[in-house]
């Protein structure tokens, strides 16, 4: 069952960035969200095809060296999930500001 749900979730996540991102239409929002999508869709797809493929070839060094590596890449991609979410959150929302220590938290988390 996980490997059906990691396809399809990887699926959905891939169609829906592209459809964000085909109906942007020079809107930077759309434009945004599709980013932010497929942002999600890479970072994951690196830990968790090596989890589909274990869960069809069982487990070996290399599928345990390409998941610690996917694990690595996802937790990177988050953090550029995080900014990228951050910018959506302030265009969405122009009269708030968020608490600077959430700001902080972000970009000091992304440059580590």
């Amino acid at each position: 069952m996980e490997a059906i749900f990691d396809t399809c979730y990887l699926l959905f996540d891939l169609v829906a960035g592209f459809i964000f991102l085909a109906k942007a239409n020079s809107n930077i929002l759309f434009t945004l969200y599709g980013i932010l999508t497929l942002t999600l869709c890479g970072g994951d797809a690196f830990q968790l095809v090596p989890r589909i493929i274990r869960t069809f070839k069982g487990t070996n060094d290399k599928i345990k060296r390409q998941l610690g590596i996917g694990l690595q890449v996802s937790s990177i991609t988050m953090t550029v999930f995080y900014i990228i979410l951050l910018y959506i959150w302030k265009l969405t929302f122009p009269t708030l500001k968020a608490p600077f220590i959430v700001e902080a938290m972000i970009y000091i988390s992304a440059i580590i």
